[in-house]
């Protein structure tokens, strides 16, 4: 269990706080590159990190991220005109470019030198694998690309989706990366999700429902094994990663199956955007998968149409059915496998208050993640922190029989680098 003061420093990102500044130093993803389409398209707003900003593309094809109130009398920027390669306040034509440099100060007089003094605050904005990724921090501190390996895939190799989540970006992150729940919160509808039915691996999770954990460090973040019982000479490991600060990999069901991860952006301290994605590091995703991920299958979630807010949301208690349930159709009564996690993450509140738990073994890589996080505040200022170098991103998650006497991240080393172009190991 954490202290209310520990429990505040994880969960506050805003501008001014220790976390909010570490998150800065990250590259993370702000947007789908579908939101801004083409040049001089509609602006978008979003708010990351506590921040209220708008993104848009301009003539040149430029992206820009800048504060969403205009330098002059704070209107909105969303109802500003996209043209001419700069966005167009809609209240007095106060005009800047991607860089928030001001071009154009229609109602000043024209010989005024006004308008070189004044610099809307902006941050780089760069599209890679389907994403738009912001940075925020320091510019003579900021890193290179993300190189997760399913945003260097061709287009037709992964599907990205994201959803609002209500609750603190920690406790969505903290059930990423526990694995204890999936005997449990999904018990009853692994033979019905398509990433699980007919491998191994489900059968083994279905057999053993009370997985043995361990965790190590790696060099980004942590490997969090699962360890069941497969036969006498071996072990079943479900090997996870979570990358620093935010990222998951989780582990695949077969090779057959496209590998999943997920991030978890915040947005300011009582939501976030839950960003999920699933690739195939050595073929195209087949329409059949690309149609059950459409439609909010597996890690993925059905929307409120125009909207990233989910169907299943607090407000219609996740569409529950108690009928569902007493006929053991779903764990909880509620359906899908996103939904029946984000469903149990928001009824802690919107930031859960970490001075009540009670942790157990099963919490193990909870309990150093956070330490993690904790201990990242410390060495921010020596510039080292886990998970910037894009070697630490290189990684897969991996799903292996081993040895009981080998240790996992002994056994598995292999199996969690990516080598492009070659097939995950999975069972």
């Amino acid at each position: 269990m954490l202290t209310s003061e520990q429990n505040v420093l994880l969960t506050q990102t805003g501008p001014e706080t220790p976390m909010g500044r570490l998150f800065r130093r990250y590259w993370f993803p702000a947007l789908l590159a579908e939101e801004l389409p083409e040049a001089d398209c509609p602006p978008v707003r979003v708010q990351l990190l506590g921040e209220k900003l708008i993104a848009f593309q301009d003539t040149s094809g430029r992206l820009g991220l800048l504060d969403e109130f205009c330098a002059h009398r704070t209107a909105s920027l969303y109802f500003g005109r996209n043209e001419e390669n700069g966005l167009r306040c809609a209240y007095h034509g106060w005009k800047y470019d991607v860089e928030g440099n001001l071009t154009d100060m229609p109602s000043e007089p024209e010989d005024s030198k006004f308008r070189c003094r004044i610099k809307q605050k902006s941050y780089p904005l760069v599209e890679r694998g389907g994403v738009l990724w912001a940075y925020m921090g320091p510019a003579d501190k900021m890193p290179e690309l993300p190189e997760l390996e399913w945003a260097l895939l061709g287009d037709g190799q992964r599907f990205i989706s994201k959803r609002l989540q209500e609750t603190n970006y920690l406790q969505a992150m903290e059930g990423g990366i526990d694995s204890s729940h999936v005997s449990f919160a999904h018990r009853f509808n692994l033979d019905d999700d398509p990433m699980h039915s007919g491998t191994a691996g489900n059968e083994y999770i279905k057999a053993d429902t009370r997985p043995k954990f361990e965790v190590a460090e790696s060099d980004g973040g942590l490997l969090i094994g699962a360890r069941r019982n497969a036969n006498e000479e071996e072990f079943y490991w479900r090997i996870t990663q979570w990358i620093m600060p935010f990222y998951t990999i989780i582990p695949p069901f077969g090779t057959h199956n496209p590998m999943g991860g997920h991030a978890w952006v915040p947005i300011d301290d009582t939501t976030c955007w839950a960003w999920s994605w699933n690739y195939h590091p050595t073929r195209d995703l087949r329409e059949d998968e690309l149609e059950q991920m459409r439609n909010g299958d597996g890690i993925h979630a059905k929307y409120i149409p125009g909207t990233y807010r989910t169907l299943a949301n607090k407000d219609n208690d996740y569409l529950m059915d108690r009928e569902a349930q007493k006929q053991k159709k779903t764990f909880s009564g509620i359906e899908g496998i996103a939904a029946q996690d984000f469903s149990l993450q928001e009824s802690m509140g919107e930031i859960a208050d970490r001075t009540k738990e009670r942790l157990g073994t099963s919490d193990a890589a909870i309990i150093l993640a956070r330490r993690r996080l904790l201990a990242a505040l410390d060495s921010m200022e020596e510039d080292v922190l886990p998970g910037l170098d894009t070697a630490d991103q290189r990684v897969r998650s991996t799903s292996v029989l081993l040895p009981r006497d080998v240790p996992f991240h002994e056994g598995a080393r292999q199996a969690i680098q990516v080598v492009p172009g070659t097939d995950f190991v999975s069972i």
